[in-house]
């Protein structure tokens, strides 16, 4: 049984309240989880920081939204005050993206410093 760390607890709730609709939809919420220096390689390949993430989240999640399906979740604590979090996605239209996420306590608490996001598909490729 893998032991109890709170900091990797604590960034992995921080990581599922930011595939919460409610939590995307609002500006403050989203804000308290995402650092100051965020930026994000998104799975679209456009690279994202801050303010532009409060931006389209905030104004492309709809009310009622269905949930942001998580699997594979697991965390590793890297230093004291950084978690390496890494999980599966799948969204409302059935894509499946690898996720890999950075979160750095501060002074604020958890937050997100960086993420990325990979599609793929859930065939086996010759390669694997």
């Amino acid at each position: 049984m893998p032991d109890h760390n709170p900091a990797v607890e604590a960034a992995i709730e921080g990581e599922l309240s930011l595939l919460d609709a409610e939590v995307r939809r609002s500006a403050e919420r989203l804000g308290a989880l995402l650092h100051p220096g965020f930026h994000e390689f998104g799975s679209s390949g456009r690279l994202w920081d801050r303010a532009s993430m409060l931006v389209h989240l905030t104004s492309t999640t709809r009310p009622g939204s269905r949930p942001i399906t998580a699997s594979r979740m697991k965390g590793v604590q890297l230093a004291p005050d950084l978690v390496h979090i890494t999980f599966d996605t799948e969204g409302d239209n059935g894509r499946l993206v690898h996720r890999s996420s950075l979160w750095w306590r501060t002074a604020d608490g958890w937050r997100l410093y960086f993420h990325q996001g990979t599609p793929f598909s859930a065939e086996p490729s010759d390669t694997e």
